[in-house]
């Protein structure tokens, strides 16, 4: 099974390799510029095919995530030559560490570089001309997010299944930092031509949270506590 599997690995590769040296040959793409990507995206292909064999190798999806990202950042740059391209290779990390954690639920610490590292490819995928504390706020947000969602995962301990309270910790603190810059940001915005859409944004924004935390409350409050045509 394994050589099997090596061998359709290696079949790939070298017909991928072949055709990339007829396009050449024929003048439609430059061949050299995407044989790293290729040997990049076998390498984590490679990488992937262990992390598929057993719950014990839940370690290869990092350096596959890896290599694949690298890939894509070669293939994105040769196609599109935009800064943008580098958010793939965080993307493609944070789908390997989700992975990790999916595979092995006991491999929780795996969310944190997850949330990361996905954080990072928005910052890096932000258009240019933003108001500079737009990308602060935007950091901020992500890792307090993340260790909010930490909080929510359930962790097995002494013989019983528990959810962390410290992340609400760093949590807190870190989207406080956050909103502060996000109102920094938000101010800059309001103070040029972008005033009513994004007044207008918030006020969405804040209709929905009320709209959500209201019927919250209506679900979890008892027959008798919801006011008078209820306590008879």
């Amino acid at each position: 099974m394994n050589s099997a599997k090596t061998s359709i690995i290696a079949g790939i590769v070298l017909m991928a390799v072949g055709g990339l040296l007829l396009l050449d040959l024929l003048n439609v793409v430059e061949s050299a510029a995407y044989i790293p990507a290729l040997i990049f995206a076998a390498a984590g292909v490679v990488f992937l095919s262990v992390f598929s064999r057993s719950r014990e190798n839940w370690w290869a999806a990092i350096p596959g995530s890896v290599f694949l990202g690298l890939a894509a950042v070669i293939t994105a740059a040769q196609l599109t030559a935009g800064r943008s391209g580098a958010a793939f290779l965080f993307l493609f990390m944070a789908a390997g560490f989700a992975a990790v954690y999916l595979r092995e639920q006991a491999n929780w610490w795996a969310l944190i570089p997850c949330g990361v590292m996905f954080t990072l490819a928005v910052i890096v995928a932000l258009p240019q001309g933003l108001p500079g504390m737009t990308v602060p706020a935007i950091l901020f947000l992500g890792l307090a997010a993340t260790f909010g969602v930490l909080s929510l995962v359930p962790v097995r301990a002494e013989g019983h299944t528990a959810r962390m309270k410290w992340p609400l910790i760093p949590a807190a603190v870190l989207a406080v930092m956050g909103v502060i810059f996000g109102l920094q940001a938000a101010a800059l915005l309001i103070s040029g031509d972008f005033a009513v859409p994004a007044v207008m944004i918030l006020a969405g924004i804040a209709l929905l949270v009320y709209a959500y935390f209201a019927r919250h409350d209506r679900q979890h409050k008892a027959p008798g506590q919801l006011g008078p045509p209820y306590s008879r």
